[in-house]
């Protein structure tokens, strides 16, 4: 096993400092903005500088790197999301954090596609899957070390700035001095929301809501953790234990996914989302432990539905379509992540710390009623007809070229 994934190692550890890096700048941000007394509504629109930056890169990466390589474009990447890190612990204003953040979403959604089109090249039929695994694990492994490691040292001076920065740089490392040949061109994704939304209506607004609701958690937690009285150790655990309940909880989700009507799985998921919102808006939890736990509960409920929701879209998927309707479902999750924190943030700036759980618990009372909605217009598919389940990494590290990495070499999904 080890000596089939010797070939990529340099690629698989290039992607986990990335991701260790995107953990570091992803948390310390937020808890960093708090510290300086920044508003809700402006750390929420960091979040949407990033999204907007992220589907940026997944649009232009592609062309970006047919004109100037594999190994430079990688390059670049890192050198510019270690400089916007830099910046920001120059510039503490939110001002200048905003757009910094978007340049460092289109820098990780660059660096991501170019890792995972390397790995695809190096993989064969036989190693391909056993490769989607490690670098899944890999990747959440090294996000979750990245947000942890905040709990090591004081979040209002430099130390973790400039952690993150020197991380990114050797994430360029590997792969500048692998001697392993270029892949091809990058897919290229479209979006298409008028044959996204005829191919399952369902899956197209079920990915919007999805997008707002992880977005809002993932970009205001550490500022809902610390208003809610979290230690810095507690605040990263906030932000990590619902990332590893939902990975945990792709397993049984995805095989009763695959037994019963995909749209009731989902369904059953969104209604435990809901009672997660309802008990943080409501019951006044106060206590760490509490939080914490009901944190899981929540992780695990919103982070296995992304892919119960592009398993439904492609069993309806037309033969060969698999990466352009993952991708597209990818682009609207983008839009949702756009959405999300800019409203939540907003939100609990004139209504309180609890107003971020009301706007999730919002997306996933719709996404239920919608999902209700479809199951008396369009019959379930027959078990017979549908594709396999596929674990999916978290949508924020998902890129088009995922897709294309997770992909059978027997074909496409849909096919099946």
């Amino acid at each position: 096993m080890v000596r089939g994934l010797l070939p990529v190692s340099a690629l698989l550890l290039g992607s986990a400092f990335l991701l260790f890096a995107g953990g570091v700048n992803g948390l310390i941000l937020p808890v960093r903005g708090e510290i300086e007394g920044f508003s809700a509504a402006s750390l929420g629109l960091l979040g949407t500088g990033w999204a907007i930056g992220y589907v940026a890169g997944c649009l232009l990466t592609p062309t970006l790197v047919a004109n100037v390589g594999h190994i430079r474009s990688f390059s670049v990447m890192c050198a510019l999301a270690a400089i916007t890190v830099l910046m920001a612990l120059i510039f503490l204003t939110p001002y200048i954090w905003i757009p910094l953040r978007a340049i460092s979403g289109f820098c990780f959604a660059g660096a991501a596609m170019i890792v995972e089109s390397w790995l695809n090249e190096r993989s064969d039929s036989a190693s391909r899957g056993k490769v989607f695994g490690f670098y899944t694990m890999i990747n959440l492994g090294a996000m979750t070390a990245g947000q942890m490691v905040i709990t090591l040292g004081d979040a209002s001076g430099y130390l973790f700035f400039v952690v993150a920065a020197m991380v990114y740089c050797l994430a360029l490392l590997p792969t500048a001095l692998t001697a392993s040949a270029t892949p091809t061109a990058l897919v290229s994704v479209k979006l298409d929301l008028r044959g996204l939304w005829r191919n399952s209506p369902i899956a197209v607004f079920a990915i919007l809501m999805v997008g707002i609701s992880n977005a809002t958690f993932g970009t205001l937690a550490a500022v809902y953790g610390a208003r809610a009285g979290l230690s810095i150790a507690e605040i990263a655990l906030f932000a990590s234990i619902p990332i590893l309940a939902g990975a945990l909880a792709q397993v049984p989700v995805g095989i009763l996914s695959d037994k019963f009507d995909r749209r009731k799985v989902l369904m059953g998921t969104a209604a435990i989302a809901v009672l997660a919102d309802l008990i943080f808006v409501f019951s006044g939890i106060s206590t760490p432990l509490a939080i914490l736990a009901m944190s899981g509960v929540f992780g695990a409920s919103v982070f296995a539905m992304y892919p119960v929701i592009v398993a439904h879209a492609s069993d309806h998927a037309a033969p060969g379509t698999f990466i352009q309707v993952s991708g597209g479902l990818l682009l609207v999750f983008g839009i949702g992540s756009i959405i999300g924190p800019t409203v939540a943030g907003f939100a609990m700036t004139s209504f309180g710390n609890n107003s971020m759980f009301a706007v999730t618990g919002f997306a996933h009372v719709l996404l239920l009623g919608f999902a209700a909605l479809r199951l008396r217009k369009r019959a379930a598919v027959a078990p017979e007809e549908k594709v396999a389940f596929q674990a999916a990494p978290l949508p924020r590290s998902t890129t088009p070229e995922t897709a294309v990495l997770a992909e059978k070499e027997e074909g496409p999904a849909s096919d099946k």
